[in-house]
């Protein structure tokens, strides 16, 4: 699934562009750098390979997506329509901002029920948010007529489906503003690192100074002679990871072509199964195909096999997100209960109160019977075989088992 799998003579030669001068730092020494702005060459890569007219890149996916609400004028009192499936730092980003997130459920394609995102709005709500799970797309045709139809913000949180296309679109591309992690465990990876993309000047114009200070940038070699005409934080990236990065988003069609070729040969695989379903993938020629989402008849039969793999020993890469407490709502105690360090407001904590008691029964339905399997770019045809032989193997053991027991 990751980048990280093929580092090699690209990512050495970019990072060592960057120690030879020993200016890591984004920004300044503009003598020093010798010509070296990774940072800076990562971003007009990506605006190049994902169709994207802006790119401003940050410390992390988080601050990527925090940035991009802060730029779109998302603030205090301010209702997020998210997913109950993501990961929590789609709902940290809501939170940082003083906005509240108002969660709802989720369909077979493990990403947002159009409906459900319907019957949530409000009077307060201004902005939707999809998160692109596990390597596919949200309903974005339908998630972009709400959004036209009640004049809200459409934001993509496409941190986890890097090179997935809609339409022949890269997500992340399409909402009024896209962010994408590179975290280590992405489709390309800094080792940590984020980006806002747009096509609004002004939400990149907003997005460049937020993550730094608040400086406008225009003082040239001198930083010192920036303005700072809004408020602003640290969230920038530095010269070494854009580095890696920078060589990763060189090779990054040819992760996703191994991406989709091992992904086809294992789905092959576990289709021979009857009982064995497959996620709902809105345009299917764009899956990026990082993870295999498959579905099994129950939720007993699901934490049974995974019970199974695990006492095998072949559960490494399958993810039972059903007691995954950082991507699903049922575990998300610290949230339900307002275990924050500071105070939120008044408005913040009622909504994390209501999810105590909120029903979520359409999304356990889903969540409950799923299970995802990564992708990695180092599987062989032969190891993809038996990987596959042994989940068939265990899902046949436990189909018999639960057939006596009944």
């Amino acid at each position: 699934m990751p980048g990280f799998e093929l580092f090699g003579e690209e990512e050495k030669k970019e990072v060592n562009d960057v120690m030879s001068t020993g200016i890591i730092m984004r920004y300044g020494f503009d003598g020093a750098r010798k010509g070296n702005w990774k940072a800076v060459a990562l971003e007009k890569a990506i605006c190049e390979t994902f169709g994207s007219k802006y790119a401003q890149l940050t410390s992390s996916g988080t601050s990527a997506l925090t940035t991009a609400m802060a730029s779109l004028g998302i603030g205090a009192g301010d209702e997020i329509i998210m997913p109950a499936f993501t990961f929590v730092a789609s709902f940290e980003a809501v939170l940082s901002t003083g906005a509240v997130p108002v969660l709802v459920d989720v369909d077979e394609s493990l990403t947002l029920n159009p409906e459900a995102v319907r019957k949530a709005i409000t009077p307060k709500t201004k902005c939707v948010m999809p998160v692109h799970m596990c390597g596919s797309m949200a309903w974005l045709d339908e998630l972009q007529q709400i959004c036209k139809a009640h004049k809200l913000i459409l934001l993509e949180d496409a941190c986890q489906s890097i090179g997935a296309t809609y339409k022949g679109k890269y997500v992340g591309t399409i909402g009024d503003a896209g962010t994408f992690s590179f975290d280590f465990v992405k489709t390309i990876t800094c080792g940590e690192g984020g980006v806002v993309m747009t096509n609004s000047e002004a939400v990149y114009t907003n997005s460049d100074g937020y993550s730094d200070h608040g400086h406008d940038h225009k003082g040239g070699a001198d930083r010192g002679a920036d303005q700072h005409p809004f408020l602003g934080y640290n969230y920038r990236i530095s010269e070494l990871h854009a580095a890696v990065g920078l060589a990763q988003i060189g090779k990054v069609h040819q992760f996703l072509a191994i991406q989709k070729k091992n992904h086809g040969l294992l789905k092959g695989i576990l289709s021979q199964v009857p009982e064995v379903s497959f996620r709902t993938i809105p345009d299917p020629e764009g899956d990026s195909c990082s993870q295999l989402s498959w579905f099994l008849p129950s939720q007993d039969i699901a934490r049974a096999v995974i019970t199974e793999l695990k006492a095998q020993g072949i559960a490494a890469g399958n993810f039972y997100w059903f007691d995954n407490n950082w991507h699903y709502i049922r575990k998300w105690d610290h949230l339900k209960e307002v275990k924050s360090l500071h105070a939120l407001s008044a408005a913040q904590t009622e909504a994390l109160v209501k999810l105590k008691t909120q029903d979520f029964s359409a999304s356990d339905a889903v969540i409950g019977r799923c299970i995802s399997t990564g992708i990695s770019l180092l599987w062989t045809e032969e190891q993809i075989k038996e990987k596959g032989e042994k989940l068939v193997a265990v899902i046949q053991k436990v189909l018999r088992e639960q057939t006596v027991s009944a």
